[in-house]
């Protein structure tokens, strides 16, 4: 079974096993698709940004409810992001707002970025070789992974399973509405916009921006996603000629 565009899967946990069949004969030779799958017990609307110059995919944002899995195929050499908002309530119009990750108050994005935190799953296509990560240089907001399937070289999983709302140092939580629990957990940079954090003016190089206290509570609980903007050796992966899964709240490895 091939498929083209946009589908719309509804799965069950028993019928895991063969959605990761389905998975292994979705190779378009044109291009690579990705599955989105949301493995949370709440709805979480995905958001797309694409790098500048490259088109907006599926008007840049849809819902989708825990345990389904929406299909899109991506054109040759696209680059973008991919994030998940939560906790969001759109009026019929598709106007309204979410509680992490929003973008302009509109389910459709359209090419406008999620409002940070939010954890980002990042997409380069080539001829050659496809690189992506997970990243909480952004911050974060949910679990997000990313698993290639039928590429070939390293194909290394990426992501952040880890629940870093539960850890996240007081002076990066986002609280809820009520002040009850933890919806998100900020960035340093965004927390206290300082160079050293932000790696920008005499920090802007890898040799002068480091770790710090609070990127190295991101690596820990999340070694396979860039921690902060220069966290490159270990957090970059690379495959080709790939499908890859990008799922929302993953079990842990």
């Amino acid at each position: 079974m091939a498929m083209m565009g946009s589908m719309l899967l509804s799965l069950r946990p028993f019928l895991t096993t063969i959605f990761f069949l389905t998975l292994t004969v979705l190779k378009v030779s044109a291009s690579s698709s990705v599955i989105f799958y949301n493995k949370c017990q709440h709805p979480v609307w995905p958001g797309i940004q694409p790098s500048a110059g490259k088109p907006v995919l599926a008007r840049g944002g849809f819902k989708l409810a825990p345990n389904r899995a929406y299909s899109l195929q991506l054109p040759a050499l696209w680059s973008g992001r991919f994030w998940g908002r939560h906790g969001c309530s759109f009026d019929a119009g598709g106007r309204g707002r979410c509680a992490t990750g929003d973008c302009g108050g509109s389910l459709f994005c359209n090419g406008i970025g999620g409002s940070p935190p939010a954890t980002l799953a990042e997409f380069t296509l080539g001829n050659e070789q496809d690189f992506y990560d997970v990243s909480l240089v952004d911050g974060y907001n949910l679990p997000i992974s990313i698993t290639p399937f039928k590429g070939s070289g390293k194909c290394s999983y990426a992501g952040c399973v880890s629940d870093l709302n539960t850890m996240c140092p007081v002076g990066l939580q986002v609280r809820s509405r009520d002040n009850k629990r933890v919806v998100a957990c900020k960035s340093a940079c965004s927390a206290f916009n300082s160079p050293r954090y932000c790696c920008t003016g005499s920090y802007g190089s890898p040799q002068a921006c480091k770790p710090t206290v609070y990127s190295k509570i991101f690596k820990t609980a999340c070694p396979k996603a860039y921690s902060y903007a220069y966290d490159d050796p270990t957090s970059i992966a690379t495959c080709t000629k790939a499908n890859y899964l990008v799922t929302f709240c993953p079990h842990r490895r």
